[in-house]
């Protein structure tokens, strides 16, 4: 029984291979697009799921209140970690690890000519009990004690194999650390996977940073690097509810309040919670907020839905070609229970074969999405039995979704009318079904198109806004930070200035607009209290309001000098403190640090972007301070960047012969800051492409069952006069219109969802009405392409055949 319907089904497809090779692809697209966000979604919702007690790991955050709300940090003082093992012992496990970022990394070899010098990107500084918080697997080592001495590293087995060529050769080796520590291989840990926010490749023991420049920190309760994170297992008895409350007491235990109105607070984020909450940041620097998995799960759901109406609406519209038949059976004794089943059959023949062209469509995608999202995507249908119970579920909700209205429709014609060819199909709830199927399909896409266009004209704003200096043709080269390199540098300087093609140069703590920031209250003319606001310190020497084109307002830049003897501020600053004449500012004091660094203010500048556009303009204060340099920014002759590269890479390794020599172009660095959203854009557009796709295989299906249903018609009002213009105009009218009923509904819901999304920029770009005109635009204009070829057709058509129908 059922091979004969199976046998049916195929034969039928056979025949009607135009509408089974529309019906195919179309589903195909749709399944294969949700098919890859299943796969981002799942990638996304995984990291770090490996942990066996991930339910009960939590790292310890912190906001500090300002006078303009809370700032958040993902970091906490070097002491808490210590003093909460002492307060409470009842805690299970509590672990430091610090991402110190870039390291220079030397491999001694047999010879001057066989040593290595590498850059790692991520170096971390780890307790032994970080190992004992997480599962991490282990090659070669012990997790308990590879790390307890200080000046020991485990070594992830990639870079293992990159540092001495084979990992098993590792253990025992020596490498050295920013040129000053010497450190050895105690283990080996296989490399991390994909979905993890620990990217580790080389971890140093924790003890080893009292022997680094961090050492005077690592006592202090009121510095807080945002990359020292903080973690505790806690106990099955104690809740994290519970537990926030102990750390209100821990906090004002350790670091009294003081008087202003910043006031530190610690409290718990889940392991669970870190992927996605963009307040904190993670070492992987890969944050993916829950709500883009809300709006690409919706997105694909939509693809879906949308696929399934295209088969709706092109199978309905072949059901009068189908009457015949189905008159036929009916006269030869099948019922229409038979029938049901005999076009489902069908529709889960259709389905199985788009899932088969769907996945190799996916496959055939998948590195390009991982190119374009940066991320490691896989797919192994043998090994991961998500992928099978994704796709049998694709399977059965695309048969039901797609098969059981066609079905039920093509099974209920009456066999007298459906041999004699009077089938018309017009009942107002069949019509209204299909229409409301063109104008959800629509909609959405309209949706998913008036979202791409806003998204492409916030990045567009970012690309092209003024952040307050010039950051074009700017080269970024980070420095040595030890005190023998930074002795070298007014040589350097002098040697630079002499090669052609080099404008300025700077030696700076940061670039104007940089990830880095350091942070910190102050206090005012001798005020007795801080500063209820921190300011964004950009230590530099003279040169850089040259190199950058910063703009004076009032006064003029500090003098050249190795340490701060003149402070030079923003006008934001002056604007938090309540000053509205920067003249009034200079010759006013401001003290850091307890008169650790004190002088005058000697000028003030306009503002500028401190930070990306998402955050508002900072208060900012710059001072000459050689001992926080970390890199030189150097402005070039754009014609000549390739030349200054080479003498600069020459006259490096000449003064600094034992350091890597890299450098970043700061218009990068900028566009860097938008990454994700770069991304997402260009995800977004695909996807509002496929279902522009989709849709149109809709229309066509729509348009192909009103060319069937209005074909006499068509005969009569051309034997009549019409033209091919005036049965264009009475065939496209419909869809037409419904368009821009899609539109209506569209218009106001794209425009709220997107303006939730900018809420998250301080500078961001108000939705005109250039952007949904657009939209609307090449919409119909998309439609009346893909209709026009159909409705042409039956303008065209020989009006005899036309009458001559039934």
């Amino acid at each position: 029984m059922f091979s004969n319907y199976f046998k049916t089904a195929f034969r039928s497809g056979i025949r009607n291979k135009g509408y089974s090779f529309i019906n195919i692809v179309g589903l195909a697209a749709g399944i294969a697009a949700c098919l890859l966000i299943f796969l981002v979604v799942q990638f996304e919702t995984s990291f770090d799921n490996f942990h066996k007690q991930k339910n009960k790991i939590y790292r310890i955050v912190s906001k500090t209140r300002t006078a303009d709300g809370f700032n958040y940090s993902s970091g906490v003082p070097f002491p808490v970690a210590r003093a909460l093992r002492i307060d409470y012992p009842q805690l299970e496990n509590v672990a430091d690890i610090f991402g110190s970022g870039e390291g220079e990394i030397i491999i001694p070899g047999k010879d001057d000519h066989s040593i290595k010098k590498l850059k790692e990107d991520q170096v971390f500084f780890a307790e032994p009990q970080f190992f004992s918080v997480f599962d991490f697997n282990w090659l070669a080592g012990d997790k308990k004690t590879a790390l307890t001495e200080p000046n020991t590293a485990v070594l992830s087995k990639g870079t293992a194999d990159k540092y001495f060529g084979d990992w098993t050769q590792a253990m025992g080796k020596t490498i050295k650390y920013n040129n000053k520590n010497l450190i050895k291989i105690t283990g080996i840990l296989q490399d991390v996977p994909a979905n993890t926010d620990f990217p580790l490749r080389l971890v140093i023991s924790f003890a080893t940073l009292k022997n680094t420049d961090l050492s005077r920190s690592l006592d202090e309760w009121s510095t807080v690097y945002s990359d020292a994170y903080s973690f505790v297992v806690l106990p099955p008895d104690l809740s994290s509810v519970r537990f926030n409350s102990w750390l209100g007491d821990f906090i004002r235990k350790h670091q009294p309040l003081e008087n202003n109105l910043g006031k530190r607070a610690l409290f718990l984020q889940g392991l669970s919670e870190m992927h996605y909450d963009r307040r904190f940041g993670v070492f992987s620097d890969h944050i993916f907020s829950k709500d883009i998995i809300t709006a690409l799960s919706l997105i694909g759901i939509f693809l879906l839905i949308i696929a399934c109406s295209n088969f709706i609406n092109l199978a309905t519209a072949q059901a009068v070609n189908r009457s015949k038949e189905v008159g036929i059976r009916k006269v030869l004794g099948s019922g229409r229970p038979q029938l049901i089943i005999q076009f489902m059959v069908e529709t889960i023949l259709i389905t199985l074969m788009a899932v088969v062209l769907a996945v190799g469509i996916a496959i055939a995608i998948l590195p390009f999405l991982n190119n374009l999202m940066q991320i490691q995507l896989h797919f192994n249908i043998i090994s991961d039995p998500s992928i099978i119970l994704f796709l049998a579920c694709s399977i059965g909700l695309v048969s039901v979704l797609s098969g059981i209205y066609p079905a039920f429709v093509l099974s209920g014609f009456n066999p007298i009318h459906a041999l004699k060819s009077k089938i018309r199909v017009k009942s107002p709830s069949g019509i209204s079904l299909r229409r409301a199927l063109v104008v959800l399909q629509f909609c959405i896409a309209q949706v998913l198109i008036i979202g791409t266009l806003v998204l492409v004209s916030q990045m567009d704003y970012f690309r092209n806004a003024s952040l307050g200096f010039n950051k074009e043709a700017i080269i970024n080269i980070p420095i040595p930070g030890d005190s023998s390199a930074i002795h070298k540098l007014d040589a350097l300087r002098n040697k630079l200035l002499q090669e052609p093609g080099i404008k300025n140069i700077s030696f700076c703590y940061a670039s104007p607009s940089a990830d880095e920031n350091w942070n910190s209250d102050f206090k005012y003319d001798h005020a007795t209290k801080e500063s209820n606001f921190d300011a964004n310190l950009k230590w530099a020497d003279a040169d850089y309001f040259r190199t950058y084109d910063l703009q004076f307002v009032a006064g003029s830049a500090y003098a050249p000098g190795d340490t701060v003897r003149g402070f030079v501020v923003n006008e934001m600053l002056l604007q938090k403190l309540g000053i509205r004449h920067p003249q009034d500012a200079i010759g006013k004091y401001l003290d850091f640090w307890n008169k650790t660094l004190y002088a005058p203010i000697v000028g003030v500048i306009r503002d500028f972007n401190a930070r990306s556009l998402r955050h508002p303009v900072a208060p900012v204060v710059l001072g000459s301070f050689k001992a926080a340099y970390l890199q030189a920014s150097i402005r070039v002759q754009p014609s000549k960047i390739k030349p200054v590269l080479s003498s600069a890479e020459k006259l490096w390794n000449g003064a600094f012969p034992e350091y890597y020599f890299e450098y970043h172009f700061l218009d990068q660095q900028i566009a860097d800051f938008y990454k994700q959203e770069n991304q997402l854009t260009e995800l977004y557009k695909v996807f509002a492409g496929i279902a522009i796709f989709l849709s149109c295989f809709g229309l066509y299906g729509l348009i192909s069952f009103m060319t069937v249903q209005r074909t006499k018609e068509v005969g009569i009002r051309k034997v009549l006069g019409a033209s091919v213009f005036n049965i264009l105009y009475l065939l496209s009218k419909e869809f037409t219109f419904l368009i821009v009923v899609a539109f209506v509904i569209a218009a106001p819901v794209a425009y709220y969802f997107m303006q939730q999304w900018l809420q998250q920029y301080t500078f961001r770009i108000t939705p005109g009405a250039g952007i949904f005109a657009l939209a609307i635009i090449a919409s119909v204009a998309i439609a009346w392409i893909t209709a026009g070829y159909r409705a042409i057709r039956a303008a065209l058509a020989n009006p005899i055949k036309s009458l001559k129908t039934e």
